[in-house]
């Protein structure tokens, strides 16, 4: 298939391009310009923002282990609505991504019909136990990018050091979710007013703080590449600047529900708002955003966890945590464009060129000869969302009313034109 997307606002951070012009597409890859003949398809993106597909570094998909929510087809169609052309997703799946036949598995269920890259992390850990470390060499030979042990923590602070420097001999990035399991407790909300307000059981500032000084620690001592995923303490953003500034090698990221959502969104026990690491204090959610600003935190993710709603009826301390965010990561992430906390290039590079880095992909360019792999949206659009529209089969996202910016209108996935929005 030949592809001309014409007049479009190129960004693509990788190159430093910011630009109007157009960008070709020929079969899997894009291309320098040629000749538009018969069968060309051309897609007029006048006024519209044209950029590398959108990368989610940290995506559940249901599948498998947990069909009764979701399936790995019904949330790739989710993630072209919103742009994402690539996913990358946890071990914590049933049974856990701890071998190489789990993880050859998972890659011959990707094959959906929209063609998403779906990467997957092997375990650090045989079933996520944090006891005994699985055969990482034969998980990267069957195509895991990275090593992480999910929401699980690894307690045994030498069995973690054991991971890091196994991990270490592959030159393997390993994926860390730093909490404390003792501080961590059975805790659903941020300890704080609104957990004394509720009576509910907190998770203090510490269950994050300690474990990240813990993992920085090891980090440090073994060389490991490592990546801290979803920050939600003002005080981790500043220890791992800390450590970036002394030469350590440590990327981070945050949900992008944590830069605009804080623990009085829990108000009247609003479960939708139920998400691990919880909500934390406005101080908190400002101090992520100058995170972003600063290049400490350098990608955004969903942190996507699609759920029935009647798991989010339950008390809340007892309702399923997480958020079905495939589908509001690029508005949500524009949002903070309009509130000056970066600039629509950096929030490009936030979900494109950022996350190719760390996952080690050729996408998340538009230079010649990478993977064709493009989201086109209206930046201009704007919409209420309603979470009744989301295609995702969850529908716990606790964004509905909001008044959103930015609709994708065109995604090609490997040269394919996977989703068309002629209304956006």
């Amino acid at each position: 298939m030949k592809i001309v997307i014409r007049n479009g606002r190129i960004i693509d951070p990788a190159n430093g391009m910011d630009a109007v012009g157009d960008v070709y597409v020929v079969d899997e890859q894009i291309t320098e310009s040629f000749a538009v003949t018969a069968d060309t398809r051309e897609i007029n993106a006048s006024g519209q923002v044209v950029c590398p597909g959108l990368i989610d570094i940290k995506t559940n998909m249901g599948e498998p282990g947990s069909e009764h929510d979701s399936t790995m087809e019904v949330e790739s169609w989710a993630a072209v609505k919103g742009g994402i052309t690539t996913v990358c997703i946890q071990p914590n799946t049933q049974p856990a991504i701890d071998t190489a036949a789990m993880a050859n598995m998972i890659h011959q269920r990707t094959t959906t019909t929209t063609g998403i890259r779906i990467l997957p992390l092997g375990a650090l850990t045989i079933g996520l136990e944090g006891t005994t470390l699985t055969d990482m060499g034969s998980l990267l030979d069957a195509g895991c990018i990275g090593f992480s042990n999910a929401h699980n923590s690894v307690r045994n602070t030498l069995v973690m050091r054991r991971a890091m420097q196994y991990a270490a001999t592959f030159d393997a990035v390993v994926y860390i979710r730093s909490h404390d399991p003792w501080l961590t407790g059975n805790g659903c909300v941020h300890e704080g007013e609104m957990s004394t307000r509720l009576g509910l059981p907190a998770i203090p500032e510490a269950a994050e703080t300690v474990a990240v000084a813990r993992d920085l620690a090891l980090v440090e001592t073994t060389g490991v590449r490592a990546h801290f995923s979803q920050l939600s303490c003002g005080r981790s953003v500043e220890m791992i600047s800390e450590m970036k500034q002394a030469g350590l090698d440590v990327t981070a990221d945050v949900a992008v529900h944590n830069l605009h959502l804080t623990e009085f969104d829990t108000d009247n026990f609003n479960t939708l708002c139920h998400v691990i690491p919880p909500l934390r204090s406005k101080a908190d959610r400002e101090r992520l955003r100058a995170g972003l600003k600063d290049g400490t935190i350098s990608v955004i993710c969903s942190d996507h966890q699609p759920c029935q709603m009647d798991d989010k009826l339950e008390p809340f301390s007892q309702s399923a945590p997480g958020i079905s965010g495939l589908e509001t990561l690029l508005p949500l992430t524009l949002s903070l464009v309009d509130e000056n906390v970066v600039d629509l290039p950096a929030a490009i590079r936030l979900l494109t060129k950022n996350p190719a880095e760390i996952l080690g992909i050729e996408s998340g360019t538009l230079m010649p000869g990478s993977p064709a792999d493009v989201c086109v949206f209206n930046p201009d659009s704007k919409w209420k969302f309603d979470s009744r529209t989301l295609v995702s089969r969850g529908r716990n996202n606790p964004f509905d009313g909001w008044e959103m910016r930015g609709r994708v209108t065109t995604t090609i996935v490997n040269g394919n034109i996977v989703y068309e929005n002629g209304d956006a």
